[in-house]
């Protein structure tokens, strides 16, 4: 059978979380929450499959802990979150950010990574963006300017929440096989 490069990551992924899985390490769901706007669909989808959400934040953000759900504070500095998710975050978990460089140290510690919109970071894809941003960045130091993302739609949450359900209902196969 022939897999699309896409395909092949995930095939070798789903190999490295079912050894997680039959040791009985559990994951967990870290989330950059500042500007997230897809939180209640994450704990939606972790609630529903019983894994564990951790949202990190800085103090600006106001959330709330709730039943399967953590809420880490850290201080307003430009990294701070960036620097705590990177110390935590461990091979299988799945990372939900937009920015590239934390998306790269994810996949770099073997998590699952996808952005808010629901596109699956890979070793493959994240080359590219991380020197499409810095194309972007050189650009807007010269004067360039660029659009910013376009407004998060409701389709683009349901796109989101269909991407993390199906990564989890997998994880939840290997952990049962």
């Amino acid at each position: 059978m022939n897999y699309s490069p896409l395909q092949q990551d995930f095939c070798a992924k789903d190999r490295i979380y079912y050894y997680k899985m039959k040791n009985n390490r559990s994951y967990c769901i870290v989330v950059d929450a500042d500007a997230c706007p897809v939180k209640s669909e994450i704990i939606q989808a972790g609630k529903q499959f019983g894994v564990p959400v951790l949202m990190v934040a800085s103090h600006d953000h106001q959330l709330t802990d709730e039943a399967g759900v953590k809420v880490q504070y850290v201080d307003r500095s430009d990294q701070s979150a960036d620097l705590y998710i990177s110390n935590y975050l461990r091979k299988g978990d799945i990372l939900i950010t937009q920015d590239f460089g934390l998306a790269a140290i994810g996949l770099a510690k073997q998590a699952i990574v996808l952005s808010m919109r629901g596109q699956v970071y890979t070793d493959r894809t994240i080359d590219f963006l991380l020197e499409r941003r810095h194309a972007h960045a050189k650009h807007r130091r010269g004067g360039g300017k660029h659009k910013g993302p376009k407004a998060m739609t409701n389709e683009d949450k349901m796109t989101f929440l269909q991407t993390l359900t199906t990564i989890l209902q997998n994880l939840q196969e290997l952990r049962h096989n």
